[in-house]
């Protein structure tokens, strides 16, 4: 007998039980109200003409202070239940605290038709388009022609078709055939740095070459349009942003490149939970940079950090690891503009100055742009006329320069947005 009985389990999905009683107890008050409102009209539809007057006068005479106490009552429960239930705008607050102003930029099909998803070849199209344009600027203002690139590493975190950016990127400009081309994905915000580093070891065993990065970054086909606010929340973060920079290892190449790469270095902590990544990001970034310091650190400062390893490691003393300021190793710092708490968090971990931090501007101005934030805010630092290097500094025009004397500006915890 057992074996002949139905297995109701896997002929029924509960998911779908489990909807329909949401919908029922989210619903009850409109039902009982339809309800009674069916009996009413029911009883109604019988009476005569002198059966409405007869049941008015009745009223009048029945009504006392309890009845309209209880009347009072019923209508602010009612009130009360219904605003409760309703769905509450959790995307306006979420973006009156993210700390993003309303310059910032997502794709023009989300504004044109909010409520329905971005198709892949509509978010294809708006990624092709931005990236060549992106490029063919970058090949200009360098004169390097397309042929002369050996290296080619394309990130980005929220879309990654088939085929890959990089293939498009190879066809558009008609890349050489043997060209090392990668394609990074899903690696979250710190792909931009991971291609740069890809970039560079590529480079050491391509002689005489160049090599083009590209963070792109489009949130089309991962705008969430319902109500779950932990959906929603990337939402109010998340912005577009895209961003192209050229190395080489050409000697003929170092006299007018903006930047010379000496180290890149990436460390790796294992992590128990995901609620723990606010509060372990500035602890993070101090044993980055601990493992940074030895290659950056002047002679006296590499020899106090050398002694306090020995006492630590060998004679097993009982002392905190030696963490200099940071400041001294280190002009400028491009932090990652995860979030204004991210940001709020990193400044008070490893003491930076309201100066060091204003590059994350870019928070503000364009929101988080993921892999490619960290260029926008090095092009802030440019743009501010930070970055010197006697005369010889080159400085070409980038995407702050038009409104850099805007900027900085206060950022309230709370901004409200004007319907």
């Amino acid at each position: 007998m057992k074996n002949h009985l139905p297995n109701f389990v896997r002929s029924v999905k509960l998911k779908h039980i489990k909807l329909g009683l949401h919908y029922f107890i989210s619903n009850s008050l409109y039902l009982l109200l339809v309800r009674f409102l069916c009996i009413a009209v029911t009883h109604l539809s019988t009476l005569t003409a002198d059966g409405f007057s007869q049941l008015w006068s009745d009223l009048i005479i029945r009504i006392n202070f309890v009845t309209l106490a209880l009347s009072s009552v019923s209508i602010v429960l009612v009130s009360t239940i219904y605003r409760m239930s309703r769905p509450r705008r959790v995307y306006l607050r979420i973006l009156e605290r993210s700390g993003i102003a309303g310059k910032s930029y997502v794709p023009k099909v989300m504004l044109d038709n909010f409520k329905e998803m971005v198709s892949i070849g509509e978010a294809r199209k708006e990624i092709e388009g931005a990236l060549v344009r992106l490029i063919e600027e970058l090949l200009a203002k360098t004169g390097v022609k397309p042929r002369d690139i050996g290296v080619l590493v394309v990130n980005g975190s929220g879309f990654n078709p088939i085929p890959s950016l990089s293939a498009m990127i190879v066809n558009s400009f008609n890349l050489r055939s043997s060209i090392l081309s990668f394609n990074l994905g899903c690696m979250g915000c710190s792909t931009g740095p991971i291609a740069i580093d890809l970039a560079k070891r590529l480079l050491q065993v391509q002689p005489n070459s160049h090599a083009l990065v590209v963070s792109a970054e489009i949130m089309a086909v991962s705008f969430y349009t319902g109500n779950d606010r932990s959906m929603v929340l990337a939402n109010g973060l998340f912005r577009e942003g895209d961003a192209a920079i050229l190395l080489s290892n050409r000697s003929s190449d170092r006299g007018r490149s903006k930047y010379e790469l000496t180290h890149t270095l990436r460390t790796m902590c294992r992590r128990q939970k995901l609620q723990l990544c606010l509060s372990t990001r500035g602890r993070v970034l101090k044993t980055h940079i601990t493992a940074l310091e030895p290659l950056v650190l002047p002679a006296s400062k590499q020899l106090l950090f050398l002694a306090n390893s020995v006492a630590r490691t060998i004679f097993k003393m009982k002392i905190n690891p030696y963490v200099p300021d940071f400041k001294l190793a280190f002009e400028h710092f491009c932090v990652h503009v995860g979030g204004k708490a991210v940001l709020d968090e990193m400044e008070k971990k490893v003491q930076l100055s309201e100066w060091h931090m204003e590059p994350s501007m870019t928070l503000y101005r364009f929101g988080n742009t993921s892999s490619s934030s960290s260029w926008y805010e090095l092009a802030y630092s440019e743009a501010e006329g930070r970055i010197r290097k006697g005369d010889r500094i080159w400085q070409e025009k980038n995407r702050w320069t038009d409104e850099i004397d805007d900027f900085p500006v206060h950022v309230p915890n709370i901004a409200p947005i004007n319907s």
